[in-house]
């Protein structure tokens, strides 16, 4: 049976929870991370080196990074509602998926870790008003994005795109700073409220 390691609190693993739900899929979940089983030990650091989750057994197969996850599931599952066989169609999702795991997230880091977590060490008013600034700049281009498709971040359809950037778009919903008016994020978000898995994994009270 498929397993799943990483706590259910992780926006990472929130995404594979939320995609699990779209799949309808059946598997194991293990708590792992911080207040769970620690991630430094040998047994982990021998499935991710990376000491990070989520991570997957598959079989044979051990998989980390949340959004490679992602890609495997829906192909294992061969929807290719969620990620397109044709190719001009699948760089598209693919290219969202990814600007949400390096510029997107990269942009909310200090943001978060200043004002949800209460990090000493993201403390600096200069830093954390550049990057409200930054992450709402990136958000600004989503909104652009979603606007010029009049549906969802890839086109027409929901895909991957969605759910990685869904708990990113959450996770910046609910963070206590100024934001801009985005209306074509947040007719996005209302639609993503329709799914079930969201309503589980995503808009469960946790940025």
């Amino acid at each position: 049976m498929l397993k799943l390691l990483g706590k259910s609190s992780s926006i990472n693993v929130r995404k594979v929870l939320w995609l699990c739900a779209e799949l309808r899929l059946t598997f194991e979940h293990e708590e792992w991370g911080a207040g769970f089983k620690p991630t430094e030990t040998p047994e982990f650091l021998a499935l991710n080196p990376n000491a990070l989750v989520p991570v997957i057994q598959d079989g044979v197969l051990v998989l980390w990074e949340s959004n490679t996850i992602c890609r495997y599931l829906a192909c294992r599952e061969q929807r290719t509602d969620l990620l397109p066989a044709v190719p001009t169609e699948r760089a598209l999702v693919e290219q969202w998926m990814d600007w949400q795991a390096t510029e997107l997230n990269t942009a909310w880091r200090y943001p978060f870790m200043s004002l949800v977590r209460m990090s000493a060490a993201h403390a600096d008013p200069r830093q954390l008003g550049a990057g409200v600034a930054e992450w709402n700049r990136h958000m600004q281009i989503l909104d652009r994005q979603l606007d010029k498709t009049g549906a969802y971040a890839a086109g027409a359809t929901f895909t991957l795109a969605d759910v990685v950037l869904g708990l990113s778009t959450n996770r910046w919903a609910m963070t206590p700073m100024e934001r801009p008016a985005l209306p074509a994020v947040e007719a996005w978000f209302v639609r993503l409220q329709g799914r079930p898995g969201f309503r589980l994994y995503v808009d469960n009270g946790m940025p």
